[in-house]
């Protein structure tokens, strides 16, 4: 068993969600003492583990959904398993890098970094990261939070507070490495940014418990705040990231 809050609507997670800067992969596999083979923990629709694969021989990448996986962009480098990230099937010292992106607040983290340290070679790494509430404009950002914690407050599970801290809260007992800070920004229109917001788990558990899409009567006010041109979505992102023994 998991928490599963993505598999229902897996499909439109693969499309809306914000990808990650070029420049966070290449400081990861700079960082990593050998290239050979990457892990990606809690891959969903294969986003990060698409990026490793331009990067590292061979990359591992395992989500508990069978729903995800299937959404999963593929890639000759990459081997998608249907495994929990406590329990990953790889052998042990085999990896350079660990990653698991905006997923880690729903591990059973002893049981993670465990795997994580065991796959890992002598000096590899691995990295842990998320991102927080993003900024578009203000007239925007009243409509957006509006929503987010009052509509959908009660809607949202109780580990969403770690990625809305940006991690500060998140159990990781490591020596952290200094990394540079990295900009996370997508140039959206509105509707892309109203999927967005159809993407998340309290949309979903919002419509399951009332029937109703909640998004929908925000989108026209959405519209008109947000106007015509496409606009910059920006969202804090935190790395958090040690080196394994």
């Amino acid at each position: 068993m998991f928490k599963d809050h993505f598999s229902k609507h897996a499909e439109l997670y693969a499309t809306a969600r914000p990808g990650y800067p070029a420049d966070l992969y290449e400081s990861l596999a700079r960082l990593a003492p050998v290239t050979s083979q990457a892990w990606d923990a809690g891959c969903g629709n294969g986003q990060v583990a698409y990026e490793l694969a331009g990067w590292f021989d061979s990359v591992h990448a395992t989500d508990p959904s069978e729903t995800q996986i299937q959404q999963a962009r593929l890639h000759p480098r990459i081997d998608y398993r249907c495994e929990p990230a406590e329990a990953c099937s790889l052998p042990d010292d085999c990896c350079g890098l660990v990653t698991t992106a905006q997923a880690a607040h729903w591990f059973d983290l002893d049981r993670f970094y465990a795997e994580a340290m065991r796959v890992l070679v002598s000096g590899g790494v691995l990295a842990v990261w998320c991102y927080g509430l993003c900024t578009v404009t203000p007239e925007v950002d009243v409509i957006y939070r509006s929503a987010y914690s009052e509509l959908l407050g009660d809607y949202w599970p109780p580990e969403r507070h770690l990625p809305e801290n940006n991690y500060r809260d998140l159990d990781f007992p490591f020596q952290r490495l200094t990394l540079p800070d990295f900009a996370m920004t997508c140039q959206w229109t509105a509707d892309q940014f109203l999927a967005y917001m159809e993407s998340w788990s309290a949309t979903r558990r919002y419509f399951e418990d009332r029937g109703v899409d909640p998004i929908k009567n925000l989108a026209e006010p959405m519209r008109q705040a947000w106007g015509p041109a496409t606009r910059t979505v920006s969202w804090p992102l935190t790395v958090l990231a040690t080196r394994a023994g």
